[in-house]
């Protein structure tokens, strides 16, 4: 097996964060390497190619801050970036800051087990390749393990089958023929439309419906550019200091204190703002489902405003689904695409799946002829990704075990037992609830504080205490019950996994109380933490 020298910091992912962790702990005068399982950078954006893949988060916003010139040279088009505008940023990032000399592609990590005798992390990648690191940071992605449904006689089928989340990098077209899509998710909702285009038929097959707000895309303008570029400092200044990592302000009062004509005034603008921010027009609509009620009643009277079959309304609007307790998806056109004539909508709670034959789908009604069948089934969110790894802490203990009961973390950076291991976007942080370039650039510059310090102070092992990580999960939990977060089945809380425990992943309480409370601990000497096991 290939041995490589050791490094002070080996990072898995080069997605958003693992990239920025790659350039702050070289700047911190570590030495580091980064794993990328893929055959090019960019993590999510490097896989997710699916026709209408586009950020729900503004462009503007979702990019990286830690650089004033980059921010300055680079001019986002669209208001939600595409899959290839984010990709190619990303590529220019790495360029530009020389970091591909440290990132090594096509590497998928197999295992990676702690070595207590020396005080270091054991890496292998699936060539055999071997490395060793005294800390393993894993940017392992929130949405990277890619969920791939279980249904009968799927390998039988003659198609093409494709996943939303490994579309094929040279592309596809559709034209003549039939296409069945499985799932109606964000990446279902932005594919959709597209595919609709292109098919001869489409018939999609949806189990769960979820809520859509437009994405009211519009190209930038130079004077978007010269505002934007003005607007920065205060912009960032401001997103670090929210809830989601945004400038967004909601409705200063809450719904039940606007009378009817400020309620509907403000949720038109919610609406108008488009996407994900509808979920955050007034500032109880989380927390309140009375106030949640007045959102997904006018979201309601929008989408069947714009779809001509009631009974196919019907079937596309969430029941006892508060808008917003599974992430909102942004879409462009995606109610209106079921007013087409070649577009067939199968409602899966009435007629389930019995199995997939070898020229379709057979639901216990209905037998689907097709041609090529898309996966839009998402992902093992937030710890897919650690599971699928053969991971082992002190004492040869498995992550799996440790989070056979769901993920418990300390700040949502470590895991008891797993010394000098640290999570960027996991389990107990903000993750997916915010803006996630602002966050991995929270996250990985208070990581690399603590490593100067430990540094410093000549410590080797950082790890986690039992009782800070069970309080902080437990400080989660009670936050989390008191939203409507908890009110549904979603992959925040795993449900969409067979098997995997029911519990809420994601810090709830925000970006700004996040960082709050990390750089608090950080001030009472790294309080919750042990150093070389004291």
């Amino acid at each position: 097996m290939e041995q490589n020298d050791p490094v002070d910091v080996l990072v898995i992912g080069a997605g958003f964060a693992g990239i920025y962790a790659v350039h702050a702990v070289r700047e911190a005068g570590f030495t580091v390497r980064c794993l990328e399982a893929g055959a090019g950078v960019g993590g999510t954006w490097y896989f997710n190619r699916y026709p209408g893949a586009r950020c729900d988060v503004e462009s503007i916003d979702y990019s990286y801050s830690f650089d004033d010139v980059l921010q300055q040279e680079w001019k986002w088009s669209e208001r939600y970036a595409t899959q290839p505008e984010i990709l190619a940023y990303i590529n220019h990032v790495v360029e530009r800051f020389g970091l591909h000399r440290d990132i090594r592609l096509n590497c998928p990590v197999v295992a990676a087990h702690f070595d207590e005798h020396v005080t270091m992390w054991r890496v292998r990648a699936e060539s055999g390749e071997e490395h060793s690191a005294r800390y393993l940071f894993c940017a392992t992605g929130s949405l990277s393990a890619v969920n791939k449904p279980d249904i009968p006689g799927i390998d039988r089928f003659r198609g093409r089958m494709i996943h939303t989340a490994r579309w094929p990098e040279e592309g596809t077209g559709f034209e003549g023929m039939r296409v069945g899509v499985i799932g109606t998710g964000s990446s279902g909702i932005q594919s959709i439309p597209i595919l609709a285009r292109e098919a001869e038929h489409l018939t999609v097959f949806q189990r769960t419906p979820n809520w859509s707000v437009p994405a009211f895309n519009r190209p930038l303008t130079e004077a978007d550019q010269t505002r934007i570029r003005e607007e920065y400092p205060r912009r960032r200044r401001v997103s670090r200091a929210s809830s989601g990592g945004s400038v967004h302000v909601p409705q200063p009062k809450n719904a039940a204190d606007c009378t009817p004509s400020e309620r509907e005034q403000a949720l038109e603008r919610g609406w108008r703002t488009g996407g994900v921010l509808f979920g955050k027009t007034f500032p109880d609509q989380y927390t309140n489902l009375a106030a949640n009620g007045y959102a997904s009643r006018f979201a309601e009277r929008k989408i069947r405003a714009v779809i001509d079959d009631p009974a196919t309304a019907d079937i596309l609007i969430p029941k006892n689904q508060p808008i917003g307790a599974k992430r909102i998806c942004t879409d462009s056109g995606y109610y209106e695409t079921f007013n087409r004539a070649d577009v067939s909508l199968v409602d899966l709670r009435a007629e389930p799946i019995r199995a997939v034959t070898e020229t379709g789908i057979e639901t216990d009604r209905s037998r689907f002829e097709l041609d090529v069948l898309v996966f839009a089934t998402g992902f093992d969110a937030m710890t897919g990704a650690l599971n699928r790894i053969d991971l082992r802490g002190a004492g040869g203990r498995r992550i799996q075990d440790a989070w056979q009961d769901g993920p418990v973390t300390y700040l949502g950076y470590q895991v008891p037992a797993f010394p000098n291991l640290f999570l960027l976007n996991g389990p107990g942080s903000p993750s997916v609830l915010a803006n996630m370039v602002l966050t991995s650039e929270a996250q990985v510059d208070w990581l690399v504080t603590l490593l100067r310090t430990a540094r410093q102070q000549g410590t080797k092992r950082i790890e986690a205490r039992s009782d800070a990580a069970e309080k902080w999960t437990t400080r989660i939990d009670e936050a989390a019950e008191e939203t409507i977060f908890v009110h549904t089945d979603s992959w925040y809380l795993g449900s969409n996994i067979a098997g995997k425990p029911r519990r809420f992943m994601m810090y709830p309480l925000g970006l700004g109380n996040y960082r709050k409370s990390c750089d608090e601990i950080a001030e009472n000497d790294y309080e919750g933490f042990m150093f070389d096991g004291h």
